[in-house]
Order: structure tokens, then sequence, then C-alpha cells
């Protein structure tokens, strides 16, 4: 089923400002979409209304060609899956899944039928007799699964369903989750504050930031051409450098960007409303160039060694240039290199993969802006 929020905004009674404000969002028949954010940035929010516990101030919601903007969460065909997973305790895992089947006056045939393809799904066919305190966080995780796919709803709302997880199992989990609904090809709506978890899940995702949203793409699209300096910032571990420059004449003609000592070719097209622009640099997108000599030219940079981070498979490089200890440099460089705190490297940028934000608007520079 489609799902479609025109300008949502909802203000909570007795506050100054709104929660959430002018949320347009279009979520394909069968797309797995996440929403991310930090702590207060109004994804919940955004959830709730779409499951109908919060009704919105201002907007609508449509349930393919239905207004459900005030319809009731019991009459909205969707299935909620919640971070504390709100299991029955006095009920065995396939009475917990039953319950609202039950309720719904499903035959007894076919409840017994969706609990047993559920299960069979969710690997939990040997628990169906057990109570939810005889289970492991992930099992129980699996159990709210099981319960909201049984319903057979429209739209799957799942609110941080891993934040309860230790980090291996998340990684499991969220794989199952992913596999999951790909298979059931149900519409799912996922909340995290987990930009890992997002990246690695959506079909597409929603960054939010203080109530509203930031951008709306792809996970690659995200990760490649971040449209504010906030997504620019929130996407990526290690993020993105964030360098301030200022846009001055090129000794070739035309202009370019200074950046402490060096300055930044800027492609053909691109054209800035104002001088102070910021940098964004991915530290994969720097290539040690050298080690222990000085090249502030203007495709490289020296910095010098504050931190060396090594994971196996790669090496972490954070370091300053000099003059100028306020700004913080990470590169990702390959493990054959081990330098050390305190060594001088040479980096270089390619120059493709370096973007311009407007220091004013903080929103990307691209070609035709």
């Amino acid at each position: 089923m489609d799902v479609t929020l025109n300008a949502v905004g909802l203000q909570y009674p007795g506050a100054d400002r709104l929660a959430v404000s002018d949320v347009n969002l279009h979520i394909a028949d069968g797309d797995f979409l996440v929403l991310v954010g930090p702590s207060g940035c109004g994804k919940s929010t955004t959830l709730r209304m779409l499951a109908g516990l919060e009704l919105p101030t201002e907007g609508t919601i449509h349930f393919g060609d239905d207004d459900v903007t005030t319809t009731p969460a019991s009459d909205r065909d969707i299935a909620m899956v919640f971070q504390n997973y709100a299991l029955y305790p006095h009920m065995s895992v396939e009475g917990n899944m039953e319950f609202a089947l039950k309720n719904s006056g499903v035959e007894k045939q076919e409840r017994r039928r969706r609990i047993d393809e559920a299960a069979r799904l969710l690997d939990i066919t040997p628990y169906l007799d057990r109570k939810p305190r005889a289970l492991s966080g992930g099992q129980r995780q699996r159990v709210a699964m099981g319960r909201a796919i049984v319903r057979d709803p429209e739209v799957f709302l799942m609110d941080e369903p891993l934040s309860n997880l230790d980090a291996k199992l998340r990684v499991q989990t969220r794989t199952q989750i992913s596999e999951l609904q790909r298979r059931l090809g149900v519409t799912t709506v996922y909340v995290t504050h987990d930009q890992t978890e997002a990246m690695t899940m959506g079909d597409r995702v929603v960054v939010m930031n203080a109530g509203h949203i930031e951008q709306v793409g792809t996970p690659k699209e995200l990760y490649d051409r971040p449209a504010t300096l906030f997504v620019a910032g929130f996407i990526g571990s290690p993020t993105m450098n964030l360098l301030p420059g200022t846009v001055v004449a090129s000794p070739e003609g035309g202009i370019a960007v200074r950046v402490g000592r060096n300055l930044l070719p800027v492609p053909n097209g691109v054209t800035f409303d104002h001088d102070d622009v910021v940098v964004g640099i991915r530290p994969e997108d720097l290539e040690l160039r050298g080690t222990g000599t000085d090249s502030d030219t203007d495709d490289h940079v020296t910095i010098n060694v504050s931190l060396v981070e090594s994971v196996g498979s790669d090496v972490y490089v954070y370091g300053s240039p000099d003059g100028d200890e306020s700004t913080r440099i990470v590169a990702r460089i390959g493990k054959e290199h081990q330098p050390e705190a305190g060594e001088r490297l040479t980096l270089a940028a390619a120059a493709d993969r370096v973007l311009f934000f407007d220091a004013t608007t903080e929103r990307l520079v691209s070609a035709g802006a």
C-alpha cells in the first residue's frame, strides 16, 4: 500500500513551536523507508502519526486513496513493532502471536496457519510453548515481529526495534528484518537513531533534524551528495571532513577555494552566492602521497598526526594542518601504512570527490546552482 504525508505537522498542547513541521513523503507500495536522526528530531513522532497514536495538527495522511489523518489506530491496517518488545509475560510465544487474531475473530484454523508460517519464517518454531522470560533478547524481538506478521497488515511500523540488543545481535537481526521485509513485500517504515542501520537496511532514507526533513534519498545518494551540512556530518563513520574555506580568484583564472594555505580548484559551472564556504571531503577520498615532507600545494595538504586508529582492514589517521590546530582532518589509509602520532603526512584529495557547501545557507553548492 502507498503511504503519503502531505505537509504534516504536529504541535503538542502548551508547546511554543511545532515538534514536527512540513513533512512531505510518498512511500511506494512495498518500500522499506527508514527515518533516521538524532534524539528529539521528530522521527518517532512522525511514526506515531502514521500509526494513529498522535493526530497531526496540520496536513494530511493517506493510506492508498484513503485519508486516514483522523482515523483511530485500531482502524488502520498497520502492525507496529516497539523497542521494548511489549510481550504479554503470562502468555506463551504462541499466545502472544495469537492474541490479536483472536480479538479480530480470525478462525482457529487460519490462526494456526498464520502462526506456523510466521514461526517458520522467523525460526522460532521450537519456542512456541515458552514464556517470554525464557527467551533471549533477540528471540523476544523475533516474537514481536511474528506478532506483527500474523496480522497480515498493509503497513509495518517499527520504532527502534533493535535498540535493546547487543552489537553482534543487532547486526544479525537487522539482516533478518531486511530479508523478511523483502520476502513479504509489505510497505515498512523503520525508525532508528543509528545511521549504520539506516544505510544498510533502507531502500530510501529520510534524514530528520529539529522536526523537519533535511534530505530524502537512497543510501548512496545521501553518502555521495549530502544536500546539507547536517546530512554531511551525520551520515558516514568517521564523518565527512568539513573544512572552512573562502572563495578567491584563482591564479589560473576563474575562482578557487582557499582552505588554510591550500587552493582547491572549483569545477566548471559551480558558482557561489557567498564567499564563505565549507569544503567537504570523505576520509577515504584523501590519498596518502608522502611522509615527513612539506607539500602544501594547490592539491596537497600536510598534516601533523595526533591520533592513529587501526581497525584491521583500515587505518584512520587524525591530524591538523600546520598553523590551524582548530581544524581536524581524518583520512582512511591502507593497512600497509602504520604512521605514528607526531609524524607528518602529505594528503591529496580526489578533485571530483570534493564537495562545497554555502556556509550561510548550509546547503550543497553544485553546478548550475
